[in-house]
């Protein structure tokens, strides 16, 4: 059985992890459907799926906002084509001592990880049951099994994430729809790990670090993986992490 071109839509499409995602779908002949709250900063990887060969399309929404979510799912089924793989990539890991944590910022933490996670993921889980197939992934982390110092906000959006998508694996996998959960569980290979923790970036040349776009490749093994053998949840780390 053929299906017309798909899309890979990706929450979250920053400039590690998220945009290594995007680049591998759209390898594998999926438009990369890229988002951040602002479309300006996608360029850059818009452009290097694009002279790759692959197709990308940037969206600049704030997935915390539903209308916004509704009118973006609507814009790329109509525009760009089924959604057939579905990512869920942001982060919002903002550590602070309980003792200091702020009901607002608590309050965004969740907003950001956890909640904007259910609002794409019920918007495109409605398109795909129609078709009775479909990849839905959420990015998990440490935090998503246990709580540590300064992390509650964290700690409780990705547990809640977690269970989210559990809650739609027992759900929507009778109907097709493989939802998977992938720990994280690591330093990953970013700026903000090269700036901010010099000696943990180090050892990356040790294969210390999480590599970007092998964390990809294991989406796109979940993806491709036979409904006869679906994973739920997947754990990447490095071979020195402690755990």
């Amino acid at each position: 059985m053929s299906f017309p071109p798909s899309a890979a839509l990706v929450i979250g499409a920053g400039d590690a992890t998220g945009g290594a995602i995007a680049r591998r779908f759209a390898r594998e002949g999926l438009t990369a459907c890229v988002v951040r709250r602002s479309a300006d900063k996608l360029g850059p990887l818009v452009a290097a799926i694009e002279s790759s060969g692959g197709k990308a399309r940037a969206f600049g929404v704030d997935a915390r906002d539903e209308e916004a979510v509704v009118t973006l799912v609507d814009e790329i089924e109509e525009d760009v084509g089924p959604i057939d793989a579905y990512v869920f990539n942001i982060g919002a890991n903002v550590p602070s001592s309980i003792l200091d944590e702020t009901a607002r910022k608590y309050f965004k933490v969740w907003e950001m990880a956890c909640m904007a996670g259910f609002l794409t993921a019920r918007e495109v889980a409605k398109r795909m049951v129609v078709r009775e197939r479909g990849t839905m992934l959420f990015t998990g982390a440490t935090a998503s099994l246990r709580g540590s110092v300064n992390f509650a906000a964290f700690a409780g959006a990705k547990h809640a994430l977690r269970a989210l998508a559990q809650s739609m694996a027992r759900e929507l996998g009778p109907r097709g729809i493989h939802v998977g959960h992938v720990i994280v569980d690591g330093a990953i290979d970013t700026a903000f790990i090269r700036t901010q923790f010099p000696e943990r970036y180090a050892l990356k040349d040790s294969d210390g670090i999480l590599n970007p776009d092998h964390i990809a490749d294991s989406y796109w093994y979940l993806h491709s993986q036979p409904r006869d053998a679906w994973t739920f949840e997947l754990d990447l780390r490095p071979w020195i992490e402690r755990w």
